[in-house]
Parts: C-alpha cells; sequence; structure tokens
C-alpha cells in the first residue's frame, strides 16, 4: 500500500472523528483545548488500535480465506463506506455531544473507530502491509482531524455539515476497496 493510499485510508476514517468533533464544536464553542486535546487523543489512540485488533484477528483466519482476500477486503471496505454516506443522508437532527463526560468521550471514541476494526481485518489479507506505519498514520490524523473539527466548527457554527465529511470518506472507502480488488 502506498503512503499516498494509506493516508487517504486514513482520512477516511478520521471523517467520523472530525464530523464528531464538528458537532463539540457547535454545541460547545468553549472548551478548553486541554479538553479538545484530551477528545481528539481518544480518538486518534482508538482509530489506531481498533486496525490493529482487526488485523490480529484476521491474521488468524486469513489462512482459511485467503483466496478470496480482495473480495472480502472489498466487501468490507464498500460496506463500510456505503455505510457512512447513508448515515451521513439520514442523520438530518443535530447531535448533543457533551464533549466534558469521560464516559461520552470513551463510547464515541469506540463507536467512531469500530470501521477501523474492519478495515484492520481486511489489511490481514494484503500483501506488503506495514502495520505500525497503518497504525501510527491512521492515529495521527484521527487526531489531527478531531482538533481541526473542533476548531472550524467552534468559529464557524452551525454553518458548517458534518456530514460532507462522512460522504466523503464513504466514498474514499469505496474508492479503496476497488483499488484492492482491481489492482
Amino acid at each position: 500500500m502506498s503512503f499516498f493510499t494509506l493516508l487517504l485510508l486514513a482520512l477516511s476514517l478520521a471523517m467520523d472523528c472530525f464530523a464528531v468533533s464538528c458537532t463539540a464544536g457547535v454545541t460547545q464553542p468553549k472548551l478548553s483545548w486541554k479538553t479538545v486535546a484530551g477528545f481528539a487523543f481518544s480518538f486518534g489512540f482508538f482509530q489506531a488500535m481498533m486496525p490493529l485488533a482487526g488485523y490480529l484477528l484476521g491474521v488468524t483466519v486469513s489462512q482459511f480465506v485467503d483466496k478470496y482476500a480482495p473480495w472480502i477486503a472489498f466487501g468490507i471496505l464498500a460496506c463500510i463506506g456505503v455505510r457512512m454516506i447513508i448515515d451521513a443522508v439520514r442523520d438530518q437532527e443535530e447531535k448533543i455531544v457533551d464533549m466534558t463526560q469521560l464516559k461520552s468521550v470513551l463510547l464515541l471514541s469506540v463507536a467512531t473507530s469500530i470501521d477501523a476494526l474492519a478495515v484492520g481485518f481486511s489489511f490481514s489479507m494484503m500483501q506488503g502491509i506495514s502495520v505500525g506505519m497503518v497504525v501510527l498514520v491512521i492515529g495521527i490524523v484521527s487526531f489531527l482531524a478531531s482538533i481541526v473539527g473542533y476548531a472550524i466548527a467552534s468559529r464557524v457554527g452551525k454553518h458548517l455539515k458534518a456530514n460532507i465529511a462522512e460522504i466523503v470518506g464513504g466514498v474514499v472507502l469505496i474508492g479503496i476497496g476497488l483499488h484492492i480488488l482491481i489492482g
């Protein structure tokens, strides 16, 4: 996987973090930067660890599905991408997120990183994947996307459409799945 493809994948996975952070920025525009850094770290950490967990799970079963690996990877990424797009289009209701509550931050961190678990599983079926690099890039990009999402939304307010970010992320995941299948 090229670094550019990895970066696109990381950006796609980070769109949920970005969207939640945007919502926090709109609903709680005056949080301290310490609080913002804390929830951004939590998002980055879970986004980074879930692909690792998925990869380790996939390695244990990959010998049984090796022949179908490109199709499975495509299917997983396409399903995640389509789900992200559908969720973004359906979700017209504004979500109220209290980013000062540890319980809320942890639940959102896990919820936004479930897609990364499935992506990590698909990595176990691909050749030439540097899991360490994947974990590092996804974690850093998710952390930064969370910071940027909050910063933009806390200034721009209600004019920002966080759903657009989720749609773009879904389209990119589908594209990466097609690249795996064709390439």
